[in-house]
């Protein structure tokens, strides 16, 4: 199976879609973040503590490549796909897919979250600038967007349609 990838901001719901849709797909939903603590033996606040964020920006375009031979459903970090090799990386090894969700939406389920240190540490105004940051770079690193505003059931059945196509479309090409 080509991967499926999900980006977007925290709380767009990509760790709840992709676990629908990969139940719907018959395939693996696998979070990013949770692949390289797996992988380092250590958690990323670690990593970044220890070996610092460009280390873990390499491990997560190393991740994002063995995907396409992993395949399945990923659920990148908010970050994963912010860099343009990040974003090319994930093109080439399967589909991307931009969860849309407004930032009211994101914010009112981050807000309160502990294990979201960016989140717990920021303002919402200081939130809302990285938001509207992050916005066109999702965008311009995705195959696909889809408005984030419908039920998680909704978008996961979107995302189905999106796949089938487009696997039907590089078979076109083939």
């Amino acid at each position: 199976m080509i991967p499926i990838f999900l980006c977007g901001f925290m709380g767009c719901g990509k760790s709840t879609v992709g676990r629908i849709a990969a139940k719907r797909l018959k395939c693996q939903c696998i979070d990013l973040d949770d692949y390289i603590e797996e992988q380092e033996g250590m958690s990323i606040p670690v990593i970044f503590e220890q070996k610092g964020e460009p280390y873990f920006r390499e491990k997560e375009t190393q991740a994002l490549a063995a995907f396409r031979d992993i395949g399945g459903i990923v659920a990148t970090g908010g970050g994963a796909l912010l860099s343009d090799l990040n974003g090319e990386t994930a093109k080439n090894a399967g589909m991307v897919v931009f969860i849309d969700t407004d930032f009211d939406t994101c914010y009112d389920r981050i807000k309160d979250d502990p294990h979201r240190p960016i989140a717990a540490s920021s303002t919402r105004e200081q939130l809302k600038a990285r938001f509207d940051d992050r916005h066109p770079k999702y965008q311009a690193h995705s195959h696909f967007t889809i408005a984030g505003g419908y039920p998680p059931l909704v978008i996961a059945v979107k995302i189905e349609r999106l796949y089938r196509k487009f696997i039907k479309d590089m078979e076109g090409q083939h």
